[in-house]
């Protein structure tokens, strides 16, 4: 089984000085073109949505190995210095406001690429639900502020993107990859790295969610009236103490049912009568609320509970030196670090930068 999941960074103020982000575009950009040309587009891709090639590859370009900004300011250098017409890779997406424009960017770049329409439509919708997963069916805690989409000439695809936990000021990075993405809704994310790891997390995507998936299905294609009358008996329940027996060696889950749901979302999820969950939650306005909701009634009436444990791994994507959770991965690791300094060495640098890459990768490993 894939190792899915996140990445945690601490928030750290400031911004990324001009004279070193100068020179990140140029070695983010040379390591780029050097595993394009010993490899190929899609290898590329493979690495980014690694967390800890992405965080090897910070630690190359001169950035703090543990900070939030690593992935905005890594991300931003690749964007800026990437020429989608040389390399067959397009850059799209960022922070706040300019994320929005991912749409636009995507399909601005897959028409140079000479992509059909059908698979344009696919690159934009799979950059909206990848979002949307995150925000919506993870909930742990986290809000995307930042996402960023990668593709191909060929249609291929990566996600790396950034939430903010505003209590705990830590970010959370979620990586995906469209060559191990067989739905949307189940386990579709791509390798972890984490250090820190959260109680009672909803996580829809869960394999072992896949019956509260149907329930919640189930719910919306027979009647939100049904919905509300089963959200308002639930409301009227002083507690949920009886619930502790479901759990004799854990803490009980705290269960608590959301004060707003789109009915209007809902409504028009009734009339379309969605083929599947996916579909259900790629249309607009169900949000958190909504998909918490279903899960509650899945658990407590249905008796199908979701999933209430957080993803993310106490990991470092190739395991740990005392074994835990998993040995090394030698071979895996042995390749990230060939694959990174293979990459430097082809680079099209001075021979001062590529000394002051190894050195910086050398220290790191």
């Amino acid at each position: 089984m894939r190792k899915t999941g996140n990445a945690n960074l601490p928030l750290h103020p400031g911004h990324c000085p001009a004279w070193l982000f100068k020179r990140m575009k140029i070695l983010g950009k040379a390591i780029t073109e050097a595993i394009i040309l010993e490899y190929d587009q899609d290898e590329f891709l493979k690495r980014l949505s690694n967390p800890f090639w992405f965080q090897a590859l910070a630690c190359v370009l001169g950035f703090d190995w543990h900070s939030s900004g690593t992935t905005t300011t890594v991300l931003g250098a690749l964007k800026e210095s990437i020429n989608p017409e040389e390399t067959g890779l397009a850059v799209t997406g960022g922070k706040g406001r300019v994320s929005r424009r991912t749409p636009h960017e995507i399909k601005t770049f897959a028409e140079v690429f000479g992509l059909p329409e059908r698979k344009i439509e696919m690159l934009v919708y799979s950059s909206r639900m990848s979002a949307k997963i995150d925000n919506t069916l993870l909930q742990d805690g986290f809000t995307l502020y930042h996402h960023v989409f990668v593709f191909t000439e060929k249609g291929e695809w990566c996600v790396v993107q950034q939430g903010m936990n505003e209590r705990t000021k830590y970010a959370r990075r979620y990586h995906w990859l469209s060559k191990h993405v067989e739905s949307f809704v189940n386990e579709p994310h791509e390798a972890i790295c984490s250090d820190m790891k959260n109680n009672f997390v909803l996580d829809m995507t869960a394999r072992s969610s896949e019956k509260s998936r149907q329930i919640s299905l189930d719910l919306v294609k027979d009647n939100p009236e049904k919905i509300k009358g089963d959200i308002l008996m639930l409301s009227r329940k002083p507690s949920q103490s009886t619930l502790n027996k479901w759990f004799e060696k854990e803490k009980p889950v705290i269960l608590t049912m959301p004060r707003k749901i789109n009915w209007e979302a809902l409504n028009r999820a009734y009339d379309i009568q969605p083929k599947n969950y996916e579909e259900f939650v790629s249309l607009p306005g169900i949000g958190p609320n909504t998909v918490r909701a279903l899960a509650l009634i899945s658990d407590i009436i249905y008796g199908k509970p979701p999933s209430w444990k957080d993803p993310v791994k106490f990991n470092y994507a190739h395991g740990g030196k005392d074994g835990v959770p998993y040995p090394v991965d030698r071979h895996t690791y042995d390749k990230s670090i060939e694959i990174l300094k293979a990459a430097i060495e082809n680079a099209k640098l001075g021979k001062k930068e590529k000394l002051q890459a190894i050195r910086r990768l050398e220290n790191f490993i």
